[in-house]
């Protein structure tokens, strides 16, 4: 075929490639060169000349960083009542400390890219092989990759060491898919075995630009012999060899470099507050009302300069603003946003080092992408879960077929006796004919012809390698889709092997022990939009046969002939049974009608632009006037403890969604199975078949109606909360397809939220991948704004699991992809409870009072220092000296609250597990609420005037000391500071329930290194301090009898309101939190037996499921 009277478009976003860097003959077409980035890998961030400008840009375009500096730049620029110090100094340490994580993470990423980058590569040159270096290639250089070695950029196939052109590559690095995949040479250039051949060859290729899609590629190589004109053949994903990949079980290949260069994104968050803004405001007001009085506005201790007098009152104003702004910026230290952060990213490890998530047969635990969604874990309101590989083993067992009607079981059991597979096809439901023997075959032999599973050889048996010897193969199936290969074991049990596919051959060794040869000459790939796949074989006899399977939905209505009804009657039956069932059909093809789908299939292949469209098309029109030949029955079995953890998540409040593809029938059996719906569930249906007899706008309605009375004449009884709802994805896309075109029946959405919000569990079936998402989007723009979390293991999840707030990736059986893609990866759906339960509870208390608390002890820090300003005329005067102002927030009370964040358990473990409903109490942000926050607020307050006031009068008494002498403010405000810290970390301490030792050991440690700093700070002369306001005032404070008295009862006064209001709420309205109080910490030896117990409990659990799923077949 010419290309130029195949395939041709105009596509800007084409590439040309030139294989080896030849021109293309004359005529041809026009040759213009084209520059490739190189294969330069530079994954680093910075440079040695670009770190220091560059990181401290990214750590500045941060809000809150970028805020202190301003404040810092204030206390350098104008006149402010504390020294720079105070806010320069943990700016600097923030910032430094950033850095050099920053620069040591980079440093890293330096090395890995000069690692790749000097790998050593063979490429051929004048029909020689000679070895560079990665970083030297070049779009278009023809390299050779051995086995075991990975693929330095993006090849295009060319040839490899075997004979049928094909080669084995693991996807491990790219999207954790361990299984072998199969690709495919240039069916032209399959046949080059030497270096001198490959390097004959004259050629282009045309593609499309690179692309983040991994599995999506479309080109086209045009192949230049002699005078003739171009052969062009297509290329596709099953051509291209992925960077990173890794090449297995084949010697060597030949590739042509089509990609060299990427690039890597990142993003940062941002947060910001106004709070201290209020405080800068009303302390400037007050002090130009204060000074209003002529006897004030200028104090006899403090008179002004003639330019203080002449300065605009405006400007005068502006700069006490920024001074006061100076002042309170410590409500919202720097530190906070550390402390946040580590908090997040230390606590995400407890998920990580959490044994009782861990796969034994993974040999995999659970994995932590993002740390930054931990405490929406525990805000969970809607789960959305597929039901293939995420509530199922996605384990696959050949059940039975229906061929014409008729049942065909492995291994039945006829008359006492157990048929034996190999040498006999058991018959259920009807007897023995030879009418049925072509109907037989042509089943059998479509199961064994359609499909993409591969036949791995055993390599080492005994020290030999095996193979396939006389018919008896000592292999195994190999494949993406776990359905195939159970489909082509079960054909073998029945009497029908495959065997291999070699030189584009496919031989199967039928009942009869005799080998059968087809040619394969397409493959009509399976998409979840078609549901189905098909193959066009020619036999040995020269009929052209195609062979389609799919599901029941995509098969029927392309039949015109067969045994519909009996067949469709199983089909249901199983469905009914749980059983995932898929439908097959062949049609045989006359030598013209292939020429012609030949045609529509390489025309579609060889386009450029909207490829996949045009093959849809074709699809479409060669897979047309079936003849059905039957039905398959697999079995997915049920997850275990996946039942026990989905009514775990109903007990806790969790509304819990499942969307599947597979159809209704099936997915309401898993549904019942998993305790989704109980028996005394009352179904709605919402599907295709019931708006086909009512119109959709009466039957939405008339179910709006159903739970809306059940609900008014149950009042808040649990009944009213007892519906569930089946709804398909042809009823989605009208419900919303309605709601854009803003139809005159009303809005179907608002009514459709209405229902679900009635429905304790909801099963979405016949769901596309898109329509996953849109399902999700959809409850998350709702007017209650809920958390959703989606959980899936396959490609077809992801769509689904990135429109979540939180998304978690099962480490299943259909790749990585949905892990790689989630914010959270887990082994097992079983791991699901405890995440939530356990982790999420957790994360969300301890987070929150990480938040309040933080609050809370600046609002007792800086608001005496608010109430100061009226007992020292508004002149910006500190309480509290410069050390204390730096340190609070660093040392003196940073440590407690960041260890309490990351330890405390409010209740065990055990009981969190034990009781689900306890997730019912922090739901819907209850600890983040406006009361709670006016709570820590007020108590703030009054602590902070219970330190001012209780001070300000005991210092009313000018012999304070016993030999007379007076105290100043440096003592006052020491003497508040002393209460303030005591204050703060003996409120949490108070607050704390899990005590452990490193608890001591923080808390008294903090208290004890404030004392010993404030005696060091101030009993001796430090040379590098021009002046020491603080000399002696701790010592001398401590010398007064009534200044302990004071710290004493001040410290007990202040925390006395909470125990109050703790002690009355356990006793008056406990919550269930309340009524289980956790245990005492008991050490390693409690976690231990506790690890057992649930080994335990595991070991019991598999026997009792495998012998009820005995009895159940």
């Amino acid at each position: 075929l010419s290309c130029s009277c195949v395939g041709e478009e105009n596509w800007e976003d084409s590439r040309t490639v030139y294989i080896g860097h030849k021109e293309p003959p004359p005529g041809a077409e026009a040759y213009i060169p084209q520059r490739y980035p190189d294969n330069h890998i530079v994954s680093s961030k910075y440079t040695f000349w670009n770190f220091i400008p560059k990181n401290l840009f990214e750590q500045f375009r941060r809000i809150a960083n970028f805020y202190f500096l301003v404040i810092f730049l204030v206390q350098l620029i104008i006149d402010t009542p504390t020294s720079p110090i105070t806010s320069g100094l943990p700016l600097f340490f923030v910032i430094t400390v950033t850095a050099i994580k920053q620069g040591y993470e980079d440093w890293l990423r330096h090395k890995a890219d000069c690692s790749i980058n000097e790998c050593p590569v063979d490429v051929v040159q004048q029909g020689k092989v000679v070895r560079t270096q990665s970083h030297k290639l070049r779009v278009g250089d023809i390299v050779v990759v051995r086995e075991d070695e990975t693929f330095p950029c993006d090849l295009i196939f060319l040839s490899s060491s075997r004979y049928d052109g094909i080669c084995y590559v693991t996807t491990t690095s790219l999207d954790g898919e361990s299984s072998h995949k199969t690709y495919y040479a240039v069916p032209d250039t399959m046949a080059f075995r030497t270096e001198q051949e490959v390097d004959s060859l004259h050629a282009t290729i045309e593609c499309e630009q690179p692309q983040p899609d991994l599995y999506k590629f479309v080109g086209r190589i045009n192949i230049y012999k002699d005078k003739e004109e171009p052969i062009s053949r297509t290329l596709g994903a099953e051509n291209l060899l992925l960077r990173g990949a890794t090449l297995k079980n084949t010697q060597h290949i030949y590739g042509i470099i089509m990609n060299t260069h990427f690039a890597l994104l990142l993003r940062s968050k941002t947060n910001d507050s106004v709070v201290k803004i209020y405080k800068a405001v009303i302390n400037t007001v007050l002090k130009y009302a204060w000074q209003w009085s002529p006897d004030r506005d200028e104090p006899w201790y403090n008179h002004r300069t003639e330019i203080e007098r002449q300065r605009h009152v405006v400007i005068r104003a502006f700069t006490d603003f920024l001074a006061f702004m100076v002042l309170f910026n410590y409500i919202i230290p720097v530190s906070m946003y550390v402390t946040v952060e580590m908090q997040k990213f230390l606590g995400s490890y407890f998920i990580t080092w959490d044994e009782e998530m861990f796969d034994e047969e993974l040999g995999q635990g659970a994995q932590v992408n993002t740390s930054d969604l931990n405490e929406e874990l525990g805000q969970v309101e809607y789960v959305f879960t597929d039901k293939t590989g995420t509530l199922t083993e996605n384990n696959m067992e050949f059940i039975e077929c229906c061929v014409d009607g008729n049942v065909y079981i492995p291994h039945a059991i006829c008359n006492g006796q157990i048929l034996s597979a190999a040498s006999s096809i058991d018959m259920i439901d009807s007897s023995p004919g030879g009418y049925r023997r072509e109907y037989e075959d042509l089943f059998f032999r479509a199961l064994c012809l359609c499909h993409t599973v591969q036949v791995k050889e055993e390599e080492t048996v005994d020290g030999i390698k095996r193979g396939i010897h006389q018919g008896r193969p000592t292999s195994f199936y190999i494949s993406s889709s776990p359905d195939e290969v159970a489909l082509v074991e079960g054909m073998k049990r029945l009497g029908y092997t495959y065997l291999r596919l070699k030189d584009n051959y496919m031989e199967i060794l039928n009942k009869d022990d005799e080998i059968e040869r087809f040619e394969l000459l397409h493959v009509l790939n399976f998409d979840s939009v078609r549901r189905r796949m098909s193959v066009i074989v020619k036999s040995s006899s020269g009929e052209y046969l195609l062979f389609c399977k799919g599901a029941d939905s995509s098969i029927f209505p392309r039949v015109v002939s067969g045994k519909v009804e009996q067949v469709k009657a199983r089909v249901e039956q199983n469905a009914v049974e749980g059983l995932r069932t898929l439908c097959v059909a062949y049609r045989r093809l006359s030598a013209s009608e292939y020429q012609v789908a030949c045609r529509h299939l390489t025309e579609a292949k060889l386009a450029l632009q909207d490829r996949e469209q045009r093959l849809a098309q074709a699809y479409d029109i060669i897979e047309r006037d079936l003849v059905l030949l039957g039905a398959t029955a697999v079995e997915d079995r049920l997850q275990e403890k996946a039942a026990d953890t989905i009514e775990s998540l109903h007990k806790a409040g969790i509304k819990v969604w499942v969307l599947t593809g597979d159809k209704m029938e099936t997915a309401a059996a898993t549904c019942y199975a998993s305790k989704l719906f109980r028996r005394s569930t009352q179904i709605l249906e919402l599907t295709k078949k019931r708006t086909e007899e009512q119109s959709l706008h009466d039957v939405l309605f008339e179910l709006n109606r159903t739970v809306l009375r059940q609900c008014s004449i149950s009042g808040l009884s649990v009944d009213c909360l007892d519906f569930g709802l089946i709804i398909d994805g042809a009823t989605l896309s009208a419900i919303l397809k309605s709601n854009q075109e803003g139809g005159g029946h009303g809005n179907y959405r608002e009514v459709f939220l209405e229902i679900c919000r009635n429905c304790s569990a909801v099963l979405c079936c016949r769901m596309a991948p898109l329509q996953k998402a849109q399902i999700v989007k959809l409850i998350k723009a709702s007017k209650e704004h809920p958390i959703t979390l989606a959980i899936g293991d396959g490609a077809n999840d992801v769509s689904m699991i990135l429109e979540a707030h939180v998304g978690i990736g099962i480490m299943g059986k259909e790749g990585r992809q949905a892990a790689r893609n989630s914010d959270y990866a887990i082994p097992k759906f079983k791991h699901l409870k405890k995440m939530l339960l356990v982790h999420g509870h957790y994360y969300y208390i301890r987070i929150a009072e990480l938040v309040q608390y933080f609050f809370y002890k600046n609002v007792c820090f800086i608001f005496p220092q608010f109430l100061y300003q009226f007992f020292c005329g508004f002149s910006q005067q500190p309480l509290y000296d410069t050390a204390y102002l730096t340190l609070y927030n660093i040392s003196f009370t940073s440590l407690p609250i960041l260890l309490y964040s990351l330890v405390e358990q409010h209740v065990t473990m055990e009981t969190l597990k034990r009781e689900p409903s306890l997730y019912r109490d922090i739901a819907k942000n209850s600890l983040l609420r406006w009361p709670v926050f006016l709570y820590w607020t007020c108590l703030g307050v009054f602590d902070a005037v219970i330190f001012f006031f209780g001070a300000y009068f005991l210092f009313d008494n000018t012999t304070f000391t016993s030999n007379g002498q007076m105290f100043g403010n440096w003592t006052f405000g020491s003497l508040v500071f002393t209460v303030l810290v005591f204050t703060v970390t003996l409120k949490l301490a108070l607050d704390t329930h899990h005590w452990t030792w490193i608890n001591h050991f923080v808390i008294w440690g903090s208290l004890l290194f404030y004392v010993i700093f404030s005696l060091l700070w101030g009993g001796i002369i430090w040379p590098f301090l021009n002046y020491q306001r603080m000399y002696y005032v701790f010592m001398q404070m401590l010398s007064s009898g009534p200044a302990w008295l004071s710290i004493i009862l001040l410290i007990t006064v202040s925390l006395l309101p909470d125990v109050i209001k703790k002690v009355l709420c356990r006793t008056v309205c406990p919550t269930a939190t309340d009524l289980h109080p956790p245990v005492p910490y008991c050490g390693a030896v409690h976690h231990l037996h506790a690890f057992s117990v649930l080994q335990q409990n595991e070991f019991l659990i598999g026997p009792e499921r495998q012998e009820r799923s005995r009895k159940r077949r």
